[in-house]
Order: structure tokens, then C-alpha cells, then sequence
């Protein structure tokens, strides 16, 4: 449905060229809940800004539907950004216009008749939740309703595309759950291709089909968010998802030496990962069962989910003889899971362990 091709884009400034972006390559397809994830300054508010053409690319080609808008004049461009919706972080509406003025403006607009108007406004309101705000003014309104103003706006010219540039940035995280679910509701219901630029990884986690991470005007990362979640490359997407699954170690062994030998007083610690129906196996009950003679200290344990798919992580200890520990690791490396040997680690005990109470 949409796709970049090279995309560079040049600012002049007092002090000389800045490149925002340096040849970027995106493939998103048709129907898909396309995520891009960044720093602020990365670049990736111009890079949405260029599939509607709002910035025009120093070079390469944006290609949406299958024409290419790099190519057209000022009026097919007008003309091909009614198939373009776009809602913004600070929601952009018409503070003397009403909820039903709001969503109307465009097509009045584009000269349409009030009759045909009534009729594509008012089951828009009630697809966003706001029939009964119509009469409304923006200043009578919660956050999470304006935005829900904007989308309906958006959606008033039946676009193909619905762009959302830190749509949820300024909203609580309850309204941003709301406001997720109906983008979410409305990506199926209208089967639209949804762009949406983000700096936060729960929102990429919640709704996304694919995820690419750029930086410094550069795409550093692109996958399924399933993918990237579970197996990140660079350290940019690990920053962003260690926000949401931590990878440091329980308090009682951070910071402590991590040997690749046993040492007295140390455990073996392992990160277990698990997705899917893996999520809900009994691994630690049948690895037990397997080497009756290894003790296991359960040190972290979390299940959430990453776009409807269960997911899971876990860090353990082991200790014990070699031979019942080596028994414990073969059996969890035949298992349906990603294992992670992090070493041997010394607990450091607190006055709380050692019985100060």
C-alpha cells in the first residue's frame, strides 16, 4: 500500500545542511497497523510528514496505492491526500466550530452538500463514541474526546491511509487505551493501512502488525513487533523495550560479578522466554522431574501479551552437582522456548535475609 523508496530529506539552516532523513526504505502493506518508533529528533515526524507529501523528500519516492506522489503537481497532491487521513498529537481542531462543524470542515471543503454531509458526519460520531457531543465545543472536551473528533475528521474523506502522528503522546494512559482500541477497531472495520508514529513501546506492543525503528534518520531496525520484541538487534530497540521488559537482574544480584565457572555461593542464572501456547507449558514442573537432584530459586517472572500472542519471561537459579544442573539445561534446550545463559552470580543477602527481623 505504501512505499518509501530512498527517501532523503535535507533542511538548510544557519549553521549548514541537516539531513532529518537518509535514505529510508519502508514496505507497508495493504491493511496493515504499521508502527514507526524513535528518539524525539530522529526524524520520524518527517518521515510521516512525507507519505502525505506535507514535506516534500529531497529525493526518492513515496509511492501510496500504487501512484507515485513524488511525481504529481500541487493539485493532484490536494487531490490524492483526500485518500490520506492524518490525526495529530495536539488534535488540531477549530476552537469555535463545533464537534459536528469539526468533522464536517473538510468536506465542506471539498463542496459537498450539507444532505450528503449529515449522512457521512453523523455515523462517524457514532463510530467514535460521540453522538451525543455533537452540538459540543472542543473546549467542553477531555482530551481522549478531542482526539476521538480528530479520527473522525480524518476519516470524513474515506481515506485508504490513516496516518497518526504521536496520536496518544499527550493523553493519560487510560484515554490512550481507548484511543488505541478504536484505532485498532477501525483498522478492521474499514480495512485501512494505519501509520503510527510513536516514542513509546506500549503502543507499538498493543497494536502494531510490524515495527521499524528509526534513528538519527536512519531505519535501524524493521520486523514483526513479535519478532523484534523477542529477538532485538540493535541496542536502540533494546533502550525501547527494556522500558517494557527489563533485562536487569533481581535486586539481591545486581551489580554483582557474573563468572562463566561455579564459584562457592553462586547460581547458575538463566532468562527463559516463552511465546505463544509455550507460554502456558509447565517447563519448570518438567524440568524438575527430569533432574530431581537441582535446586531452583524462581528470581523473576512476568506474562503479558504482544499483539493478542501470549508472552512470557522468567529468570531462574540453578544449583547442584554438574551432572543434575547439565541434565536441567538439556532438557530446557529441547523445549520451545529461547534460553539465555547469563552465568554464575553470588547473591548478595540483605539484614532482611539474614533474619534482622
Amino acid at each position: 500500500m505504501i512505499k518509501l523508496s530512498h527517501i532523503e530529506k535535507t533542511y538548510d539552516s544557519p549553521s549548514g545542511p541537516v539531513k532529518a532523513l537518509k535514505g529510508i526504505d519502508l514496505t507497508i502493506g495493504r491493511g496493515e497497523i504499521f508502527g514507526i518508533i524513535g528518539l524525539s529528533g530522529a526524524g520520524k515526524s518527517t518521515l510521516i510528514r512525507c507519505i502525505n507529501m506535507l514535506e516534500r523528500p529531497t529525493s526518492g519516492k513515496v509511492i501510496v496505492d500504487g501512484k507515485d506522489l513524488t511525481a504529481m503537481s500541487d493539485s493532484e497532491l490536494r487531490e490524492m491526500r483526500k485518500q490520506i487521513g492524518m490525526i495529530f498529537q495536539h488534535f488540531n481542531l477549530l476552537s469555535s466550530a463545533t464537534v459536528y462543524d469539526n468533522v464536517a470542515f473538510p468536506l465542506r471543503l471539498a463542496n459537498v452538500s450539507e444532505k450528503d454531509i449529515k449522512l457521512k458526519v453523523e455515523p462517524l460520531l457514532n463510530l467514535v463514541g460521540l453522538s451525543d457531543k455533537s452540538n459540543q465545543y472542543p473546549s467542553q472536551l477531555s482530551g481522549g474526546q478531542k482526539q476521538r473528533v480528530g479520527i473522525a475528521r480524518a476519516l470524513a474523506s474515506d481515506p485508504k491511509v490513516l496516518l497518526c502522528d504521536e496520536a496518544t503522546s499527550a493523553l493519560d494512559p487510560q484515554t490512550t487505551k481507548s484511543i488505541l482500541d478504536l484505532i485498532k477497531d477501525i483498522n478492521e472495520k474499514l480495512e485501512l493501512t494505519v501509520v503510527v508514529i510513536t516514542h513509546e513501546m506500549q503502543v507499538i506492543k498493543d497494536i502494531c502488525d510490524k515495527v521499524a525503528v528509526i534513528s538519527n534518520g536512519v531505519i535501524a531496525e524493521q520486523g514483526s513487533v513479535v519478532d523484534v520484541f523477542i529477538n532485538p538487534q540493535q541496542a536502540i530497540t533494546k533502550e525501547f523495550i527494556s522500558v517494557l521488559l527489563s533485562n536487569e537482574l533481581p535486586a539481591a544480584f545486581r551489580g554483582n560479578k557474573i563468572s562463566q565457572e561455579e564459584t562457592t555461593g553462586s547460581l547458575l542464572l538463566l532468562r527463559l522466554t516463552f511465546l505463544g501456547e509455550t507460554a502456558d507449558n509447565p517447563v519448570i514442573a518438567g524440568m524438575i522431574r527430569e533432574a530431581t537432584g537441582v535446586d531452583v530459586t524462581l528470581l523473576f517472572g512476568n506474562l503479558d501479551q504482544i499483539h493478542g500472542i501470549p508472552f512470557g519471561r522468567m529468570i531462574i537459579g540453578l544449583s547442584g552437582d554438574k551432572s543434575e544442573v547439565d541434565k536441567a539445561m538439556n532438557f530446557l534446550k529441547h523445549e520451545d522456548l529461547k534460553l539465555e545463559v547469563i552465568g554464575y552470580v553470588e547473591r548478595r543477602y540483605s539484614a532482611f535475609d539474614k533474619g534482622a527481623w
